[in-house]
């Protein structure tokens, strides 16, 4: 069902938030048998016990919420141990050592109650706990301002682009006659083109057999895969993984506003490099000849038919795009002076919401060295709070 009470799974659970997609529901009518072990309220913490193990968020509101298998809920005892400090306690290396350690199974880790109640956390006086987790989420209320900037930049940049180059409504558009084309009706002038015709187009670089040595990594070029693509918003920023010299010298470098293109794994999945950067032959890199083309608009474009590339990478056993079937894609391209006019309007809005994104990730690696100082006892709490 798309409506009734949201019910939350174990993959909308990352990175400390309940994120809002895939969104599923339950019918309100089976809401009191679903929830009849006890029903969530305001700063329960959630936890995701398997498939991924030791997601954690935690509940802001007291709206009704079912919850799916592999999550389970946590509530703080009153009186001994403060909610928002639990659901520090539990992102911190010290807590998920402890779910890993009393985890079990040989291809996906799950943990059982029976073990989780065993689980360990620091446990300081109640008044430090909730100093320590007001300094915590101090940090997390200004990531989320900047994730609520962030989408509204988004959604304006996307509106702009959805009346130009979608409904036509573009600047002069009254006296410009439509044409017929091979996909419909379109502006006189414009035209489909292949990437190629657009610019530079190659698959990224990762040759070294096996893929996980461990010579290859931890070096000072950042490294981009798939999961990392899919994960960002428009630029990309933030990466899981780093390459050393060997690393480099099997791969290649790309330079920033290159569009990364994913063809395996997360297919049809397009973000901007944001740093000089690395990416494995899973990504395809298309950098724009400004006079043709321009990355931003290139990515909506291509985000705009996102089914029909996933569709025809549909394969047997393994979905791949291919950087052929890629390149079989035509972009529907205005002329430069409609291309070079929507640049002007849109950079102002993407300037501001890279610097956003660069701030959120400074304020997360800062929130993230001190949660395992602060756990420890490292950092004298009482002295920052006065």
């Amino acid at each position: 069902t798309d409506s009734g009470i949201r019910l939350i799974t174990a993959k909308v659970v990352k990175g400390g938030q309940i994120h809002d997609d895939p969104a599923e529901y339950i019918a309100a009518d089976f809401y009191d048998e679903w929830m009849r072990r006890g029903l969530p309220q305001k700063l329960d913490v959630l936890l995701t016990t398997e498939a991924p193990l030791g997601e954690v968020a935690i509940l802001r509101d007291d709206a009704p919420i079912a919850l799916a298998q592999r999550i389970i809920l946590l509530r703080a005892k009153p009186g001994l141990l403060d909610p928002l400090y639990l659901f520090y306690a539990l992102q911190s290396d010290f807590g998920q050592c402890e779910l890993r350690a009393r985890a079990s199974g040989t291809t996906v880790l799950g943990i059982k109650q029976s073990e989780l109640r065993k689980v360990r956390i620091p446990v300081f006086p109640l008044p430090i706990q909730r100093r320590i987790a007001g300094i915590l989420s101090a940090y997390d209320e200004l990531i989320e301002n900047s994730q609520r900037r962030i989408k509204i930049l988004e959604s304006m940049a996307r509106a702009l682009y959805r009346e130009w180059f979608v409904h036509f409504r573009f600047p002069g558009h009254e006296s410009v006659p439509r044409v017929p084309s091979q996909f419909g009706e379109i502006p006189k002038g414009w035209a489909y083109c292949e990437l190629s015709e657009l610019g530079f187009v190659g698959r990224g670089k990762s040759r070294h057999r096996p893929r996980n040595e461990p010579s290859l990594y931890g070096g000072p070029y950042p490294f981009f895969q798939t999961g990392d693509i899919k994960e960002s918003r428009v630029f990309l920023l933030t990466h899981s993984q780093t390459y050393s010299e060997a690393g480099l010298s099997q791969s290649k470098l790309w330079e920033p506003g290159t569009l990364c293109i994913t063809i395996a794994a997360n297919i049809a999945e397009t973000a901007i490099l944001g740093k000089t950067s690395c990416f494995p032959d899973s990504v395809v890199g298309f950098v724009a000849d400004p006079s043709k083309s321009d990355a931003f608009y290139v990515k909506l474009y291509l985000d705009s038919i996102k089914q029909q590339m996933q569709n025809v990478s549909r394969g047997t056993t393994q979905d791949n795009l291919s950087l052929e079937k890629l390149l079989g894609f035509r972009v529907l391209t205005p002329p430069s002076a409609i291309l070079q006019s929507f640049r002007e309007k849109v950079t102002p809005l993407l300037v501001l919401l890279k610097t956003l994104l660069q701030q959120e990730e400074n304020l997360r690696r800062t929130r993230d060295l001190l949660l395992p100082r602060l756990l420890a006892g490292q950092i004298d709490v009482e002295a920052i709070a006065s």
